[in-house]
């Protein structure tokens, strides 16, 4: 693993995280010698783990969660492969993720927004948490698709008249979202310096905003829930997928599919364009 990190891992914007996970799955595999390590061991772990996670046991351990382990372990061989760092098979290279169904992403109504933010106004102040300054972060992320990391990270350099260009970000490539006038002006005002425009932390801005969302929302999306939201109106008003795809800045265009059910006359197409019918 260390040497996984040394190559390729401290690379990644991700890396950190990948490199924890990955270690705690090797210390759950028992730290095994890794050219003793066998796609049996793996299989062997993978069905008789222990189901939770940590002490909590009302916190399932997912098949989402099991994949993700495998996505990594298993790249991380491969990676050491490459760069001529391992001169045996990839161990995992045959096993298959397990098979999920597809999730249904949650996302607000109208009335659901105005209660969400009714909600947040009637939190209280934090020591940490300004909430004058998450309900903008939530305003950004409904009005641009952007992550709640992406708005809490937002400088005066990128907001430039009614536009906020996000830089850094998960598909490593940069995206410049419209605003409106009224959503400049409350971004400008609430700014706490003239670089940064926030200072709340991403874990108070979260959790602040998971308190306020309504009870529908299932656990592990209330991070993303909001730029649901904002993607999900966007193709009930008619908007265009394609369009969609450059403002979430997703690489693949079946990551935006995902959405393209909130918009039937889209898909009725095929009924009219179908061979038989046409």
């Amino acid at each position: 693993m260390e040497t996984c990190w040394t190559i390729h891992g401290h690379t990644l914007k991700s890396g950190k995280q990948a490199r924890e996970l990955i270690s705690k799955t090797i210390e759950e595999l028992g730290n095994p010698i890794a050219c003793q390590f066998k796609e049996r061991d793996y299989l062997a772990y993978r069905a008789t783990r222990i189901p939770y996670r940590g002490k909590n046991k009302s916190i399932e351990v997912s098949p989402t969660t099991h994949n993700l382990e495998l996505i990594y372990l298993k790249g991380m061989f491969k990676k050491l492969i490459k760069y001529n760092q391992w001169k045996y098979p990839n161990p995992l290279e045959a096993i298959e993720p397990i098979k999920t169904s597809e999730k249904h992403l949650a996302y607000l109504t109208k009335p659901q927004i105005e209660e969400f933010f009714d909600n947040l106004q009637s939190c209280k102040r934090v020591i940490k948490a300004s909430i004058p300054q998450i309900i903008v972060i939530a305003k950004i992320c409904l009005a641009t698709g952007a992550r709640i990391s992406e708005a809490l990270t937002l400088t005066r350099t990128q907001i430039t008249d009614f536009k906020l260009t996000y830089t850094d970000t998960k598909g490593k490539r940069n995206r410049s979202v419209p605003i409106s006038p009224s959503l400049y002006q409350e971004i400008l005002d609430i700014a706490v310096s003239d670089h940064d425009i926030f200072n709340t932390g991403y874990k108070d801005a979260w959790r602040y905003i998971k308190r306020a969302l309504p009870e529908h929302v299932p656990n592990g999306q209330a991070t993303h829930v909001l730029r649901h939201t904002f993607a999900s109106h966007f193709m009930m008003n008619k908007g265009d997928i394609l369009v969609l795809q450059r403002i979430l800045g997703h690489t693949k265009i079946e990551q935006t599919m995902a959405y393209s059910h909130f918009a039937p006359e889209h898909l009725i197409q095929a009924v009219h364009l179908n061979p038989l019918e046409n």
